[in-house]
């Protein structure tokens, strides 16, 4: 079974693009001519895994891989030409280089041809000369013609130096590409018809690893400058390079049903031009833009596809499956057939050889199922075959007789035909056709997501997964379910089918597997018993960013959490990924909706979970809040703020959620509010705790911390601009980071009246924070001012007795290394060291020796956010610390 895909949409795939070297070492006819391209510089290794994991956050690790070997198959001039309105420099030039940039920084060149529309008639105002139009086409006169030049040129300037600025090298190139004739001199005067593309001087570009930034002005050979529409120009580029995308960026962010209002994701034209040319909202500039796309398609291959979409939401419709804007491709036309007679049955078996697996392992053979539909048909029940022009794919629906439902079989499709978005075609078709489907596809299939998509339902049966499309009736669906766990010799739950309450919002309706028990995982082998218990349902606010990526993983693995809601204002409407327990869809949770589903308690959800940015969280605390209030103590969900908001929260209503040094609070405390630490803090305060009582009075703990950027956020920014960190070390916030606050501030809550600070004279720290140039994990280096002199082995004998028996907290002697942490759940302390002393030592010098040096590493995503989180939810909902949690014995040390 296959995924759907949109081509156009794999803003991931073109981030992680192979570097021009790479793709262009193919060996094929075309060496000798493309052999110029190569030497380029290749995008850094480290730089470019960095930017593979940045995509997986809107979108999954099949699609990023997908679309990457897509775009790095061609020659770097044909990947995409991208037609820029004027509005769009003069509104959203940032966002538009930003993502330029992106695309750039894993060695894509996406060719720009951009217009000046808006700002040209500014200035025809300015200088009281009328912009007059024939036919749409601007008239260009001599007046006209010198200030569009001057226009031009400035907003040229503009886009190109934007870019330079981000570190982009691009090339401005406001002639010499376009020759032209006159179009009609009479009627348009200095208007242009393109009549040769010099594609030799974007090209060059290229090969000086620039990006080409073009103006639409023309010359015609005698040189006289012409004006053209820069959507003609950008079409014109196209049919001479043949890129895989042409882009129009454009405000609205796609193109828009005339009667329903909502965007059209996509059109194939060989299937619905002629109708769309009939709809009686196409018309004037839409019926002109659909026509002037479909003969532009028409010359180029079918590879070649037209996005519409705006500048911020550019990757997401390059490198996604479910995209953003409007793709537009021409297709091919489908065919029904409802006998063997009416297909090529070669081509048919050729496809399930190749693609059906199994036929492809020989556990059946072609003829046999074709002996099994005619049978099926013979004894009164119907099957329909489905499939393209030239056998890309195929799909096979049967009936039994006296049966209402139809049974999806087979969905096979080639990389051609995933790439080509002709999978969403044929299930258009196959629905139109069959208004109740079931199928069943294996848990480790590729393309879960493509399922999960397009079904109303699903339940796990054994190995497998049933889906279901168009099925209301819970009897029907038990009946189902049932059916395939007897052919699949597994029985299900008997609890497994029951009717729930209202779908969450920005779900399908009947997407039971969110109310189903959770599923095993290799971490909860040794506690099955809470696959019996019902699951806690868990909502979270905040899912964009990496860390919202790592608690959905979590809550996958986990044995007793379930998502309930996932919301993100960016990704509202498009599927969760990395999580198979169920199908959910992004939502966008208002603090009032919020409160609206709170009120149920933890009947609903049992916790909520808020992964937003600092001071943002405050009216979701307060919405809950106040919709709870009348519930039992016990009703109560559970609140997990992982901002800096409550973490000096001074009510008595919020515990400090680092288990290992406020366990017995987080407990005890009935309020269920809990603010999460952050990463900086919580490796600081491993590395501090255990020398607590031998602190001196008179001198501070220093703290010198390194992260990886991904604790910089997804907002792009120099500090996590793999560019601009090669080779680099940026330090930031030198004083007074948020960080050093709260570690001072937190240890402070642990003094006892022995110890050298109280309440009343509160620890301080000294705290300065860098970012290096991987992606997660954390080092610090702490030096830690003793009362008196101490030996390594007194060191490390304190912090093995304080961590005892803590799961996520490993003491070592040799210093740990962030490499060895990333991705890991648990914290390392060790490489403990402190000065030599001497008996003439004395003074200062003395007291320079009574000090302690140690290292701390941690995965910022994991120990300092997301695991942290989880291991706060479990201890609130009174199930085992370390559930959903993989854990180890020993880490791994490479300087061991």
């Amino acid at each position: 079974m296959i995924r759907a895909s949109h081509l156009a949409r794999k803003r991931l795939g073109s981030l992680v693009k192979a570097s021009p070297v790479a793709l262009h070492s193919r060996a094929h006819a075309r060496e000798t001519a493309v052999r110029a391209y190569t030497y380029q510089t290749r995008p850094d290794t480290s730089e470019k895994e960095t930017i593979v994991k940045l995509l997986y956050n809107i979108g999954s690790k099949k699609e990023v891989e997908q679309y990457l070997r897509h775009f790095s198959s061609v020659e770097s001039q044909k990947f995409a030409v991208i037609k820029v309105g004027g509005a769009v420099i003069s509104d959203d030039l940032a966002t538009l280089a930003s993502s330029l940039t992106f695309l750039n920084r894993v060695g894509l060149y996406p060719i720009v041809v951009h217009g000046a529309g808006p700002q040209l008639n500014k200035r025809l105002e300015a200088a009281k000369i009328e912009a007059r139009y024939e036919d749409g086409i601007r008239i260009t006169d001599g007046p006209t013609l010198a200030i569009a030049r001057e226009v031009f040129a400035s907003e040229n300037r503009k886009l190109v130096e934007a870019l330079e600025r981000l570190g982009t090298r691009a090339r401005p190139i406001t002639g010499g590409v376009f020759v032209a004739d006159y179009l009609n001199r009479d009627k348009y005067d200095r208007v242009g018809r393109i009549v040769h593309v010099n594609r030799e001087v974007v090209e060059s570009s290229i090969r000086a690893g620039c990006l080409p930034i073009l103006t639409s002005l023309a010359e015609t050979p005698d040189g006289q400058i012409l004006n053209v529409n820069a959507d003609i120009a950008a079409g014109e580029l196209a049919r001479v390079l043949e890129p895989l995308k042409i882009v129009y960026l454009n405000e609205k962010n796609g193109l828009y049903h005339g009667t329903t209002g909502k965007r059209i994701e996509t059109i194939h034209l060989d299937e619905e031009y002629e109708g769309l040319l009939k709809e009686s909202w196409v018309r004037y500039g839409t019926k002109l833009k659909l026509r002037e796309i479909k003969e532009l398609l028409d010359t180029l291959p079918r590879s070649s596809s037209v996005a519409i979409i705006s500048a911020e939401h550019l990757h997401k419709e390059l490198f996604t499956h479910s995209g953003a804007g409007t793709l537009i491709m021409r297709g091919h036309r489908l065919f029904s057939e409802q006998d063997l007679s009416g297909v090529d049955s070669d081509r048919l078996r050729a496809l399930l050889m190749a693609h059906d697996s199994s036929i492809a392992s020989g556990e059946t053979t072609a003829a046999s199922y074709w002996q099994a539909l005619s049978e099926l048909k013979r004894d009164g029940g119907q099957y329909w075959i489905y499939g393209d022009e030239p056998y890309q794919l195929a799909a096979v629906v049967t009936r039994k007789p006296g049966e209402s439902i139809s049974n999806l079989e087979k969905f096979v499709a080639s990389k051609a035909a995933i790439l080509g978005n002709i999978t969403d075609n044929a299930w258009k078709l196959i629905t139109r056709d069959h208004s109740q489907l079931v199928w069943s596809v294996p848990r480790t299939d590729d393309n879960l997501s493509w399922h999960f998509e397009r079904a109303d339902g699903s339940w796990g049966v054994g190995d497998n997964i049933v889906f279901w499309y168009g099925v209301e009736d819970w009897k029907q669906i038990s009946d189902l379910v049932n059916t395939k766990a007897v052919s699949e010799k597994a029985a299900p739950n008997a609890s497994a089918i029951t009717a729930g309450k209202t779908a969450p919002i920005g779900t399908r309706s009947y997407s039971t597997m969110t109310r189903r028990p959770a599923m095993h995982n290799a971490f909860s082998a040794s506690r099955r018993s809470y696959s019996t218990a019902a699951p806690l349902r868990v909502g979270l606010i905040g899912a964009r960013g990496y860390t919202g990526r790592e608690l959905i993983r979590l809550i996958d693995g986990h044995p007793r959490f379930e998502l309930a809601y996932v919301s993100s204002r960016e990704l509202a409407g498009k599927p969760v990924p990395n999580y198979s327990k169920a199908q959910l869809d992004h939502v966008n949770l208002s603090a009032q909706q919020v409160a609206d589903l709170a009120r149920s308690g933890r009947d609903d959800v049992a916790v909520w979970i808020l992964a937003l940015p600092n001071n943002v969280a405050a009216p979701f605390v307060a919405a809950i809040d106040s919709a709870v209030s009348s519930l039992p103590t016990g009703q109560k969900p559970v609140v997990v703020d992982l901002s800096a908001d409550y973490r000096f929260d001074a009510s008595g209503q919020w515990s400090y959620g680092l288990p290992e040094l406020h366990r017995a609070e987080l407990a005890n405390r009935s309020t269920g509010r809990i603010a999460n630490p952050g990463c900086y803090a919580t490796g600081s305060q491993l590395g501090i705790a255990p020398l607590l009582p031998y602190l001196d009075a008179a001198r501070l703990p220093s703290v010198f911390g390194v992260s990886g950027y991904s604790g910089a956020g997804t907002k792009p920014s120099p500090k996590n601009d793999p560019e601009f960190l090669r080779d680099n070390l940026i330090p930031y916030a030198p004083v007074n980071h948020i960080h050093e606050r709260e570690i001072g501030h937190s240890l402070t809550r642990l003094a006892k009246p022995e110890y050298a600070f109280s309440s009343e004279n509160p620890l301080k720290v000294q705290f300065t924070p860098h970012v290096a140039s991987f992606f997660q994990g954390i080092g610090l280096t702490l030096h830690v001012p003793l009362c008196k002199s101490m030996s390594v082995k007194n060191i490390h004998d304190i912090f093995t007795e304080f961590y005892r028996g803590e799961r996520l907290i490993h003491v070592t002697q040799s210093a740990p290394l962030v490499k060895d942490n990333s991705g890991k759940h648990y914290a390392v302390v060790g490489g403990f060291a402190v000065p030599p002393s001497e008996e003439s030592t004395v003074g200062s010098a003395m007291l320079a020796t009574r000090r302690v040096v140690l290292n701390v590493t941690l995965d910022n995503l994991l120990k300092g956010a997301a695991t942290q989180a989880v291991q706060n939810m479990n201890i609130a909902m009174d199930i085992d610390e370390y559930a959903g949690i993989p854990t180890s014995a020993e880490p791994t040390m490479s300087l061991d």
